[in-house]
């Protein structure tokens, strides 16, 4: 039987929102864990205040729920800094360290023993098609190349126990990063489809990786472009 519980990192808003909405429209059981105020009233939505740069408060979190088993669980949370080779600063390099990879890692640890257990467990991380590389986004592109060879290495790992783990890629998204005051050095382009991605499309595809149909993908980045890839 499928385990309809997930927890949702970034789920007050934009992908990660989208993706706790469309999950809770389909019968889930949903645990957002944010800083930011939560955006859902949902009998089946709790939210989890938690600031998940804080090492220590996140292990706290994950000991206290050590013992619920979810059944997904989906690393949407995210920051961007951009700039030059020249105007890099370390501090931002750290950050964006931590929030996509060293969190990651952290809940993916806590969570996976159970989901072992019941053979059967979902991990998708929100990837960024300038994992390939892009100026002005070094860091940003290091961090989100990581969670791929991160992702890859786990699917290996946790595939004979009926645990999968994807990357979804997107291209610029229809979200408040983009004007966003981080990455004013660094602007959004346009996919060839004319439009930003939507958050939903995003959402609808993480929501399928988390299906019984969806079994057999695993170790893949897959993306979601609008055709910028072409």
């Amino acid at each position: 039987m499928l385990n309809k519980t997930a927890i949702v990192t970034g789920s007050s808003s934009g992908i990660g929102l989208a993706t706790a909405k469309h999950l809770l429209d389909n019968g889930w059981h949903v645990a957002g864990w944010d800083r930011d105020v939560a955006q859902i009233e949902h009998a089946n939505f709790e939210s989890v205040a938690i600031d998940l740069m804080d090492t220590s408060a996140l292990s706290a979190l994950l000991q206290a729920t050590a013992g619920g088993a979810f059944g997904a669980f989906i690393h949407a949370a995210g920051q961007m800094y951009t700039g030059s080779l020249a105007d890099l600063k370390v501090v931002d390099g750290a950050a964006m360290w931590r929030l996509h990879v060293e969190v990651a890692t952290q809940i993916a640890q806590a969570l996976t023993p159970s989901m072992q257990a019941a053979k059967h467990g979902r991990i998708v991380m929100l990837g960024s098609r300038v994992a390939n590389g892009m100026a002005l986004r070094s860091q940003y592109a290091a961090a989100k190349a990581a969670l791929i060879a991160l992702s890859r290495s786990w699917a290996a790992e946790l595939a004979p126990h009926g645990v999968t783990v994807n990357v979804v890629s997107p291209a610029a998204t229809q979200t408040a990063m983009l004007a966003h005051p981080s990455r004013t050095s660094s602007a959004p382009k346009l996919p060839p489809i004319g439009r930003y991605i939507e958050p939903a499309e995003v959402a609808s595809l993480i929501a399928y990786l988390l299906s019984y149909e969806a079994a057999a993908i695993t170790g893949q980045n897959l993306q979601i472009c609008g055709g910028s890839s072409l």
